[in-house]
């Protein structure tokens, strides 16, 4: 097992792991015990009482982060020529159809967001190995497939993120960057996890937020009491 550095020890020794932090709390700690030389992301884990496998417990949506991720995210949208002008002008990087498709069939995947229209989805489907497992195929469930493009480009340039329980059960997602002021990495978080609340599954029974963890980029993890979520 690889030995502790002089601030990973130091981070360590900061986490009461007796205790569960407020949102709060944890926010002003992550960024105490927060080491890296680069700018690191802050990330929630969020372990749910739903079993994934089943249809009726897949908990899946999108947030708009009330401060954004601090990430420039890299935007795709794979539009008509009628609709380039309206991409372009929300913020696009991106903007194009057959050109871009012909590039993820090579392998070009260095984008962070697709947006596309309904008409489009046909010619994207025998991409599905490719974007699939990159998280990058479109889906109207998340916004990412519509007519307004225009409107799809602002909100994920703006801080709009979607997420996906995992097989385990539990949420990943970042919620901001280490320089945030610890305010603004508190709102963040609570948008997500309230959000979650309100799509709970009706068929989750008993305690449906088991454990909330924060943490950024190579710091320890910070658990935050999850009871104070409870539904009524």
């Amino acid at each position: 097992m690889a030995k502790l550095t002089k601030n990973q020890k130091e981070s360590q020794a900061k986490v009461d792991r007796s205790t569960t932090y407020t949102v709060a709390d944890a926010s002003k700690l992550v960024k105490e015990i927060t080491t890296t030389k680069f700018d690191a992301s802050v990330d929630l884990a969020v372990r749910l009482n739903v079993d994934p496998r089943k249809a009726n417990q897949m908990v899946r949506g999108v947030v708009t982060l009330p401060h954004g991720t601090g990430k420039d995210v890299k935007v795709l949208a794979l539009v008509t020529p009628d609709k380039e002008e309206e991409a372009k002008n929300a913020g696009a990087d991106y903007v194009g159809l057959n050109e871009y498709l012909e590039k993820i069939k090579g392998g070009w995947t260095d984008v962070d967001v697709i947006i596309t229209m309904p008409s489009v989805m046909g010619k994207l489907g025998p991409l599905g190995r490719v974007l699939g497992p990159r998280g990058l195929m479109p889906n109207p469930k998340t916004g990412t497939v519509t007519m307004d493009v225009a409107k799809a480009v602002t909100e994920v340039k703006a801080g709009k993120i979607d997420f996906k329980v995992d097989k385990t059960g539990i949420i990943h997602a970042a919620v901001g960057k280490a320089s945030f002021d610890a305010e603004k990495i508190a709102g963040n978080a609570r948008e997500l996890i309230n959000t979650l609340v309100k799509l709970k599954p009706t068929t989750s029974k008993g305690i449906y937020i088991k454990s909330i963890f924060m943490s950024s980029t190579m710091s320890p993890s910070i658990e935050i009491d999850a009871k104070r979520f409870a539904e009524d």
